[in-house]
């Protein structure tokens, strides 16, 4: 459900809202503007310290990143990995190509390490909600850089309106120890990406020692619920009365490093 908002409204109530009729996406859209556009159409006004996260697939759409299986010739190892996986060979010679190793195999499964660094199945390559248009299987692949992708929408929107808003680029990841895939973040801009709250007191006084929030991922969190997984068509959520430390964050901050990785 969609709901305009007004400005000056307490920031201690938090809302997140579906942006309305976001257009279909084309190779070469600015996707600030068509953000704009919806957002002026549904009477909303952005306030400083908004935070727009936005389903991947609009970013990946606009910048190209689709794939037409029948243009794509896989090698001996996507042959091989393809006869374990019980996999498309084509389809894994491009998972190949958008990782940086395989963590874990077998049929009907392979979870890759991300070349963005996070842990995925089929390093994020998906054919829902793509559009098959013509000849052969489309697929989609994750944006080149969406940290870049969303500094810039940022940018665009602050030169256009001169408020300023966080952005996050969210895709679905599953969990190692858990059912169900969840919202994370893969790009932000404008907010922290980690809140470090250590040394802060909690309410007994007792100094906090290890307390590091994914805030990013707590948000994309909120905001998949939102956009949802099949034909909801709201791939666009405005986030307002969050208040976060003044940290410009990247999604690279969430990834483990390799020497504190003990499940790799």
């Amino acid at each position: 459900m969609t709901t305009a908002m007004e400005p000056g409204e307490p920031t201690s109530a938090l809302r997140l809202t579906a942006i309305p009729d976001i257009p279909e996406v084309r190779i070469g859209d600015r996707i600030s503007t068509l953000l704009l556009d919806s957002l002026e159409k549904a009477g909303i006004n952005l306030l400083d310290g908004d935070i727009i996260a936005i389903a991947h697939k609009v970013i990946s759409k606009a910048e190209g990143r689709l794939v037409n299986l029948d243009d794509v010739v896989p090698g001996s190892r996507a042959r091989e990995i393809a006869t374990i996986t019980n996999k498309d060979p084509r389809l894994v010679q491009l998972i190949l190509s958008e990782s940086t190793g395989i963590s874990r195999m077998r049929k009907g499964t392979l979870i890759v390490r991300h070349r963005l660094g996070f842990t995925s199945a089929n390093a994020g390559i998906d054919r829902s909600n793509v559009p098959q248009n013509g000849a052969g299987e489309w697929v989609i692949l994750l944006p080149i850089d969406p940290d870049t992708s969303a500094a810039k929408i940022g940018r665009d929107i602050l030169d256009t309106t001169g408020v300023g808003v966080g952005i996050l680029i969210v895709d679905s990841h599953g969990r190692p120890f858990r059912l169900g895939t969840v919202g994370v973040a893969i790009g932000v801009s404008g907010i922290p990406a980690i809140w470090d709250r250590r040394g802060e007191s909690d309410l007994y006084g007792y100094q906090l020692e290890h307390t590091e929030v994914g805030t990013a991922d707590e948000i994309a969190a909120g905001a998949s619920l939102l956009m949802g997984q099949a034909a909801e068509s709201q791939p666009a959520v405005l986030i307002r009365g969050l208040q976060l430390p003044p940290v410009q964050g990247k999604a690279r901050d969430l990834i483990r490093s390799k020497d504190m990785d003990l499940y790799r």
